[in-house]
């Protein structure tokens, strides 16, 4: 009778560390940033941001020119024009700064909020693809070891070559 007792408990560890090595997580990474530099969308992404980021920068050059060229004369008319005229005309430069000023924070709002709608589209596919990937590979969990994403160690299968040729990547 003892040792049947002792057979099935001996049984039962046996079960019990069988389960919990079978129950360790498989664990691979990849690294984020450089698969989204990678992708053809994103370079594409790339491109129509900085065309619109240019013709910001120009407008804003032309209204910086414009305003240097008022304040000039205006300086060199200062003397020469009442104070009521230069009055007015400081007021006018003031004017001309804010609206500037105003284009410039307007200008990189727009920017960025078309950045995050570009690129929001792109990640999201590159998400589904990470997790089609890890899923067909019995991967629990994936972590991005994109530099300051928090991986200090990444030993484990890299993920980017399977998901860059799921994602049609050449």
């Amino acid at each position: 009778m003892k040792q049947l007792k002792t057979l099935l408990i001996a049984a039962m560890l046996f079960v019990g560390a069988s389960q919990v090595a079978s129950a360790q997580a498989k664990v691979a990474h990849i690294n984020v940033s450089e698969l989204m530099d990678a992708s053809p969308d994103m370079k594409a992404a790339k491109a129509q941001l900085e065309k619109l980021s240019a013709g910001y920068e120009t407008q804003y050059k032309t209204m910086v020119e414009e305003f240097r060229k008022k304040a000039s004369q205006y300086e060199k008319e200062a003397t020469t024009v009442t104070d009521a005229v230069n009055e007015t005309r400081s007021k006018e430069l003031q004017d001309m700064q804010k609206r500037i000023q105003d284009y410039q924070e307007n200008a990189s709002k727009e920017l960025q909020t078309k950045q995050e709608a570009i690129v929001k589209p792109i990640l999201e596919k590159a998400k589904a693809a990470i997790q089609k990937v890890a899923k067909a590979k019995g991967y629990q969990y994936v972590l991005d070891s994109t530099i300051g994403a928090g991986v200090l160690v990444a030993d484990g299968p890299d993920l980017s070559a399977d998901v860059k040729k799921e994602l049609g990547f050449k």
